[in-house]
């Protein structure tokens, strides 16, 4: 159980970092399938190579801010629609995550990181990836809601909201576009160097599966606690990510196999989804049957 609320805090960079383009910014980026593996590329290989882990996860973050610069471009000068910009991007990530390793996989065993200083060697097993969690996404939450309430966010919600009215109202929207998709691809890249460090490997393919990851995160938590202010959805975003690890735990109990997890995050994602449309039917029905004499 501390370990899945421990992954569930690392994850939820992932969640909150799509959250920004997914739903504030109305984009649908299919970048993070590519940006996740390349920051945790980009920080392994770094680290590898002698370099302070923390400059090696600062690396990934701007990494991953790059790869968002990519995809804003191709969208606002290229014109090319946001679903195939992210995936054309994703896709050349791939190439850049084999010149970056040299290799499909890197392994950090005997290397330094994040998680193997003297103070999280010394605690109990499994909390170093909660308490490295609950300090990053602390951070991170906070900078978030501070950013959001500037003129600045603002900006960047009503862009969002109608892109239309923005530009009307002064707005330049193709600028909030590609901030938005620098500062998320950032967080996914953060993500994945801080889950390639508490791993202890880098791998080609680990990026696979984490848009569905990261929509299950935001889907459960905003099925979980409703109607939230803006603020509130950030928090809901991390625990719809533990929460989702929590699922994955209990599965993983009744004796499904780890190979099967693609399957289930999927499965578990749709009936999230479905919920709000079954409650809707549910409380139109509702009146109905209560209008029906018992003899009829």
């Amino acid at each position: 159980m501390v370990s899945a609320i421990g992954q569930g805090l690392l994850w939820a960079l992932l969640g909150l970092g799509l959250y920004l383009t997914f739903r504030i910014l109305d984009f649908c980026d299919m970048t993070v399938e590519g940006t996740f593996p390349l920051g945790a590329a980009t920080a392994v290989t770094a680290i590898a190579h002698g370099i302070n882990p923390l400059l090696a996860t600062l690396l990934a973050v701007v990494s991953g801010m790059l790869a968002g610069l990519v995809t804003g471009l191709l969208y606002t000068k290229g014109k090319i629609p946001s679903l195939l910009a992210g995936i054309l991007t994703m896709t050349a990530i791939y190439s850049v995550n084999l010149r970056i390793m040299g290799k499909s996989n890197i392994s950090l065993l005997g290397k330094r990181t994040l998680f193997s200083g003297h103070f999280m060697t010394s605690l109990p097993q499994y909390f170093d990836s909660v308490v490295m969690g609950v300090i990053v996404i602390a951070i991170i939450t906070i900078l978030m809601v501070l950013f959001l309430a500037t003129d600045y966010g603002q900006a960047f919600i009503a862009t969002g909201d109608n892109s239309t009215m923005a530009k009307s109202l002064g707005i330049h929207t193709d600028k909030m576009v590609i901030v938005g998709l620098m500062v998320s691809n950032g967080m996914v890249g953060l993500c994945g160097a801080l889950i390639a460090q508490n791993n202890g490997y880098a791998d080609i393919n680990m990026g696979i599966g984490t848009i569905v990851i990261a929509l299950a995160s935001i889907i459960i938590g905003e099925v979980a606690f409703g109607e939230l202010t803006l603020n509130q959805r950030l928090l809901a975003v991390t625990l719809g990510s533990i929460i989702y690890r929590i699922i994955l735990l209990v599965v993983l109990q009744l004796g499904f196999s780890a190979n099967d997890l693609n399957l289930i995050s999927s499965i578990v994602l749709a009936i999230c989804m479905m919920i709000p449309q079954l409650e809707s039917n549910l409380q139109i029905r509702k009146p109905i049957l209560k209008g029906v004499r018992p003899h009829e």
